[in-house]
């Protein structure tokens, strides 16, 4: 099991604002500042752009989710990162 994302211990503290404590909602806004003050920006030249828009339009998902979804199907078609081999015997539950 995953642990929740800092935007999703937001979001659902501001669902139950009057339940949380200060010093719980403190720690989540100072890690939410930190990752807004160290997250970045990625710009490409006009052409990369419109097809990163394009792309996000055909697969539904916002432009940053694109790019991450390109990178890691090039890193592993690239052998960077493992990928998920799926054997005969194995049960997708109607899913490929």
């Amino acid at each position: 099991m995953t642990s929740p994302d800092t935007a999703t211990q937001l979001e659902d503290a501001a669902h139950r604002i009057a339940d949380i404590s200060r010093a719980d909602l403190q720690i989540m806004l100072r890690r939410a500042a930190l990752l807004l003050r160290n997250s970045g920006s990625i710009a490409f030249e006009d052409d990369m752009e419109e097809a990163l828009r394009d792309l996000s339009g055909e697969f539904g998902k916002t432009r940053n989710d694109t790019i991450r979804y390109i990178v890691r199907e090039w890193m592993e078609k690239n052998t960077y990162l493992p990928v998920h081999m799926l054997d005969e015997n194995d049960d997708v539950d109607g899913t490929a």
